[in-house]
């Protein structure tokens, strides 16, 4: 007999996830919160700051809706065939907020419509204070890698999250098997550009191509310049080092739109960018929050990098 937790991921699965598991709305290991606020506390987030507001809520679905009885986790894999070593493969596909938060939606009107007509729910991608990685493990999607990516033994780290978190009470998946799935691998680790992934498995985010490239505001520092190479927005080094990868699947959902004439972008295209040029190609894209100003100066330094200029 099919339950409803089936005809859940049944329909997730049929709008385009590749992996689906719900867990309690409770508290996330309080383990996860100790480490959290010691990251912070060592001023690893950078100038991140709001990943130091609503803490308590991060760690507590709860806290994000009244009355939440579950939380339904979601990850779509965007493994690219081709990748850029440019831009991220996540950034060569359409803005995953919008694809993963319709789709979460259309889950939402089907747990109202089949199951319960005063669901009260709440969508998180990204943007929401929850620590999504460690409710996605204990919702058995995957484990913790060290380089602090959600990897599934299957699909690898190329994954995107999302969460509905429902006052519908669920039975909740197990999580994976407790055990080092990374063992003594440290590709990773190798693999980071910039030493920003520790064998102690603490991560500095200032030390990170992607959070520099992306998050960083400003000036980045000239010790760190040549660490960037040629990445013009984002960094995917520890993700393809990472043997979980190597064998994993790439994208099969065909609506996941792939932009391929982002794949070979030059620094010098990019320099000579106007505003428009730059609203045209990256409208429906992750690239467009940081803007032309921030993308331009990544560019500046990777043509340096290059002795294009």
């Amino acid at each position: 007999m099919r339950t409803i937790e089936d005809e859940i991921k049944q329909k997730a699965k049929s709008s385009g996830f590749d992996l689906v598991g719900i867990t309690t709305a409770e508290p996330i290991d309080s383990a996860h919160l100790k480490h959290f606020k010691k990251w912070l506390a060592a001023g690893r987030n950078g100038k991140m700051a709001w990943l130091a507001k609503n803490i308590e809520k991060r760690f507590n679905p709860a806290l994000l809706l009244p009355n939440a009885q579950s939380v339904i986790c979601t990850a779509l894999n965007y493994k690219s065939l081709t990748p850029s070593g440019k831009i991220a493969s996540y950034a060569l596909y359409q803005d995953y907020h919008n694809f993963i938060k319709q789709r979460l939606f259309e889950l939402a009107d089907f747990l109202k419509n089949q199951i319960l007509k005063n669901l009260k729910f709440k969508i998180c991608v990204d943007s929401a204070p929850l620590a999504e990685r460690a409710i996605a493990e204990r919702a058995g999607l995957g484990f913790i890698g060290k380089n602090h990516l959600l990897t599934n033994p299957q699909l690898g780290s190329f994954l995107l999250l999302g969460e509905l978190i429902t006052n519908l009470p669920l039975e909740p998946d197990n999580p994976l098997p407790s055990k080092d799935y990374c063992k003594d691998c440290s590709r990773c680790i190798d693999a980071c550009p910039g030493g920003a992934i520790s064998k102690n498995r603490f991560f500095d985010a200032c030390k990170c191509i992607s959070y520099l490239t992306i998050e960083h505001k400003g000036r980045i520092p000239k010790e760190l310049k040549s660490k960037i190479n040629s990445h013009l927005f984002g960094c995917d080094r520890c993700i393809l080092a990472c043997p979980y990868n190597k064998k994993a699947p790439a994208c099969g959902n065909r609506d996941f739109k792939f932009f391929a004439e982002r794949l070979n972008l030059l620094p010098e295209q990019i320099l000579k960018f106007s505003q428009d040029d730059f609203n045209n190609l990256f409208a429906d894209s992750p690239i467009n929050r940081t803007g032309l100003r921030q993308l331009k100066r990544n560019a500046l330094i990777c043509a340096k990098n290059q002795n294009k200029i």
